[in-house]
């Protein structure tokens, strides 16, 4: 049922003839498809290959509209407007959808890479960078009154609230919040943070 498609539009069949090939086709008539086709395929080649703009693609394309007339024969109504009119149509929905289809699967596969990409890290560094950033906090907690000291440790590696702090030292809420709040700006001093 499929043939190569033409490379020329000149065909056997007048546009004239068309709405009776047509209803021939609608009956099964193979002879009147392989009219249909010389007459069609040039022309939807060519609408094909303006949206698609890649031969091979196309000429697959045009060849699933031609079968996709062959099938849908039936359906056409001549007073809904010419051959031609319902061929082209049908040829230009079925070139954007491979067009939006192709574009839909690459933005799939672009997605899936970027999902994918991870950037490398190495582990060693970044222990290392660890243990120093960990050795800098314990010598700027050493920096610290013992008053500051322990606040700040209660309250950041114990997870205390300001008020059990104060509970915990036997120091009234007001003087832990002093001493938290100058022991957070020597510590970020110390460990060089900027605000």
């Amino acid at each position: 049922m499929t043939r190569p498609l033409p490379c020329s539009a000149t065909g056997p069949t007048g546009r004239s003839d068309l709405p009776a090939l047509m209803q021939q086709v609608a009956q099964g008539d193979k002879e009147a498809f392989s009219s249909l086709y010389d007459a069609l395929a040039p022309l939807v080649f060519g609408i094909v290959v303006k949206v698609l703009r890649d031969r091979a693609q196309s000429e697959e394309v045009a060849q699933e509209v031609m079968i996709d007339l062959w099938r849908r024969a039936a359906r056409y109504r001549p007073d809904a407007g010419a051959v031609t009119t319902w061929a082209a149509t049908i040829a230009h929905r079925r070139a954007v959808d491979r067009v939006r289809s192709a574009q839909a699967a690459t933005d799939r596969e672009q997605a899936q890479a970027a999902r994918e990409h991870r950037t490398a890290f190495d582990e060693v560094a970044e222990q290392v960078e660890i243990r120093l950033e960990s050795e800098q906090v314990r010598r700027c907690l050493r920096g610290l009154t013992e008053l500051q000291n322990q606040a700040v440790t209660l309250a950041y590696y114990r997870g205390l609230t300001y008020r059990e702090v104060a509970e915990t030292l036997r120091t009234p809420l007001p003087t832990i919040k002093t001493r938290m709040r100058d022991g957070l700006i020597r510590l970020r001093d110390c460990m060089g943070v900027n605000t």
